[in-house]
């Protein structure tokens, strides 16, 4: 495996000392089956991270409800003492249910309970940034997110966070919450198929803040569209390559994170932060 990512491909967000490199790596896959309990291979799990990093990803999305605890455990086991540069990113806001459900936990005593937990399996004493997952299963409900920040901002008054960042929320949430604190990145559902941060990535953008896309090729629904296989085939890579190539050439804010637990998969989306898509490629997959 040779493929480097572009070590000029980085994003420094405005209030931010940050230098992230822009194809990063999500961690929700290190879980087991529906993102719950261990994985079937923790070794290969371990491998996978171990070579994330080696090609240069810098930048790691996490939550301590992946698993729960397990995706945090394992990124500590594999990369623990972290590398200088490398930045971990996670978020809190909601819990698992012993069902499996995912369940709203922004009380002002969860929100603290979950950055200990955070902390503790990552093995850290300061977290990055954490990111406010805002209340809303299937998307943002637009609810009002002032109470959970102030609680953000006490454990980063109290050295417990470095930065902030929201995740699930619409622009009327990122601009309450720039009443109150910086915000150097918002994590929302966005693809190819799905694009209606549209306007939020170029308000974002011109503000210089990060924007992570998460699911960026389909989620749990994978990506498949004619014209996305046509111009892979076109290119001699992979569809989901192009889709995230898509996604870095939107707009230079934007941060990607896809995750897999196969170290060939890694491999393949590395190679997609150097792939340059033409315009007549851009074009088509723009008419999507």
């Amino acid at each position: 495996m040779t493929s480097y990512l572009p070590s000029s491909d980085q994003f420094i967000p405005t209030h931010c000392d940050i230098r992230f490199n822009r194809l990063g790596y999500g961690a929700m896959q290190l879980a087991g089956p529906h993102v719950w309990g261990p994985p079937k291979d923790r070794a290969a799990a371990v491998a996978v991270l171990r070579t994330a990093i080696e090609l240069g990803i810098n930048h790691i999305d996490t939550s301590d409800f992946y698993g729960p605890h397990v995706t945090n455990q394992i990124i500590r086991e594999a990369l623990h003492p972290y590398r200088d540069g490398l930045t971990i990113v996670t978020k809190i806001g909601f819990k698992r249910g012993d069902d499996q459900s995912w369940l709203p936990a922004a009380s002002a005593q969860q929100l603290r309970d979950a950055v200990h937990d955070n902390l503790r399996n990552l093995g850290l004493e300061t977290l990055d940034v954490v990111n406010l997952r805002a209340s809303g299963v299937t998307g943002p409900d637009g609810s009002s997110i002032g109470e959970a920040l102030g609680t953000l901002l006490q454990l980063k008054q109290e050295g417990l966070i470095r930065h902030i960042g929201l995740s699930n929320v619409n622009p009327e949430q990122v601009a309450e919450a720039q009443q109150v604190t910086e915000i150097v990145c918002v994590q929302n559902q966005y693809n190819l198929a799905q694009r209606g941060d549209d306007a939020l990535i170029d308000l974002l953008a011109a503000q210089g803040i990060a924007y992570v896309p998460f699911f960026p090729l389909g989620g749990f629904t994978p990506l498949q569209s004619d014209v996305l296989s046509q111009t892979a085939a076109a290119l001699q890579v992979k569809p989901m390559q192009v889709a995230l190539a898509w996604l870095l050439q939107r707009s230079p804010n934007v941060l990607v994170i896809p995750g897999t637990s196969s170290l060939a998969h890694l491999g393949e989306n590395v190679a997609a932060g150097a792939l340059q898509l033409d315009a007549a490629s851009l074009a088509a997959l723009d008419a999507m």
